[in-house]
C-alpha cells in the first residue's frame, strides 16, 4: 500500500513545515533538510511526530539524496 497522491500534495515536516521526499519503498519520508526520517506505518500511515523521526548519518542522507535523484523523486510540494 502507498501513501494518497492526494495526501502527498500536502505533508510537510512538522519541524520546518518544508517539503519531504517519500521512499515508497522504504515507508519513510525524509526531510534532507533536516536528515530526519519518518516512517509510515502500515503502508499508509504516516507518522510525523518529532520524537519519533530518525535523524540519519552523513551516509544515510547521501544514499537517500542519490535514490531520490536517480528515482525521480520530487518533493511532496514546491517551496
Amino acid at each position: 500500500m502507498a501513501l494518497d497522491p492526494k495526501l502527498l500534495e500536502i505533508l510537510a515536516c512538522p519541524q520546518d513545515k518544508g517539503p519531504l521526499l517519500y521512499f515508497a519503498d522504504e515507508q519513510s519520508l525524509y526531510n534532507p533538510r533536516l536528515r530526519r526520517r519518518y516512517r509510515v506505518l502500515d503502508g499508509d500511515i504516516p507518522d510525523l511526530l518529532i520524537d519519533d523521526a530518525e535523524t540519519v548519518d552523513d551516509a544515510e542522507h547521501s544514499r537517500l539524496t542519490k535514490k531520490a535523484k536517480s528515482d525521480g523523486i520530487k518533493p511532496t510540494f514546491e517551496q
